[in-house]
């Protein structure tokens, strides 16, 4: 009586689910091991095909302690710095291929991240890195863990734990980042269709799992397929709503009413009841299509 459809029990139109994706094939694309870069291409391998560069910043939760401003009043070529702990994981902010660059100079172990159309992103002071040179990645990809406490390989001249984030445009000049997100409005993660349609699919659980990255320890991949780490997150940050059973990944009754009591700050109206039908996703997904989650 009052109750909605059983949560996972959704079908018909709206964005894809995630049970028939494979997580390999978000993660890893194919993985190329080749030698050196080749002029004019990446890893001179073409038809290799890639979205236009749409870039999100995957370390919005993280302090920035170091402004492009203040890399160009140190005489740098540009960069932001986020401080991170040593092994933080690394997501790609953008789909492209994989160039690992060892000891790169002051710059430490650098990720390379070829996106479309000549667009580069690096990531610099890595203490591991994580897939081969030529794997094809997805936005939110781990492609490495942070570094640079002061002399460990891979540091560089990092004078403390941090990470340095800069792109570079088609003609090869370092631009900032946040600059070309804020540019480019189609950049980052996209909204979720679930408000309209009340179905959740690929794209409500990225946003999903980049809300619980930013806000409750999810450390796993912006891959839309959820699973038990991304659901102990998000018990975690249904503490605020008055979860209060063990942090084990595994969704009952009480995890989502939790869920309905945040989707009721946002449009729902049903009974706290703990099952999840198109009502209740609808009210979550105005949550998170807030553009802090992007």
């Amino acid at each position: 009586m009052g109750h909605e459809n059983l949560p996972g029990c959704c079908g018909g139109g709206g964005e894809q689910s995630p049970a028939g994706l494979s997580r390999r094939t978000l993660l890893r694309g194919t993985a190329l091991t080749t030698g050196a870069l080749a002029v004019g291409g990446v890893f001179g391998l073409p038809g290799i095909a890639h979205a236009a560069p749409s870039i999100y910043n995957p370390f919005a939760g993280y302090a920035i302690t170091g402004s492009w401003q203040d890399h160009l009043n140190s005489g740098s070529l540009g960069g932001i710095d986020f401080g991170m702990g040593v092994g933080t994981n690394l997501p790609a902010c953008g789909a492209g291929t994989i160039q690992n660059i060892p000891n790169n100079g002051t710059g430490g172990h650098t990720v390379t991240i070829y996106h479309a159309d000549g667009y580069r992103s690096q990531y610099m002071h890595l203490s591991q890195f994580l897939l081969a040179n030529g794997t094809a990645v997805g936005a939110g990809a781990i492609v490495g863990r942070s570094g640079g406490a002061v002399g460990a390989p891979g540091s560089g001249s990092s004078t403390g734990p941090h990470l340095h984030w800069h792109m570079i445009n088609p003609s090869g000049v370092r631009i900032n980042p946040l600059t070309y997100i804020g540019q480019n409005p189609g950049g980052g993660l996209p909204k979720t269709s679930t408000e309209q349609d009340g179905i959740p699919g690929t794209i409500f659980y990225k946003r999903m799992q980049n809300w619980l990255r930013i806000t409750s320890g999810y450390t796993g991949p912006i891959d839309g397929v959820p699973g038990a780490n991304t659901y102990a997150a998000l018990q975690r940050a249904m503490r605020g709503y008055g979860y209060t059973g063990p942090i084990d990944g595994v969704m009952g009754p009480n995890s989502w009413m939790a869920v309905q009591r945040l989707a009721a700050g946002w449009g729902y109206t049903g009974p706290i009841d703990g099952v999840m039908g198109p009502n209740s996703w609808r009210g979550f997904a105005r949550f998170l299509n807030q553009d802090r989650w992007n």
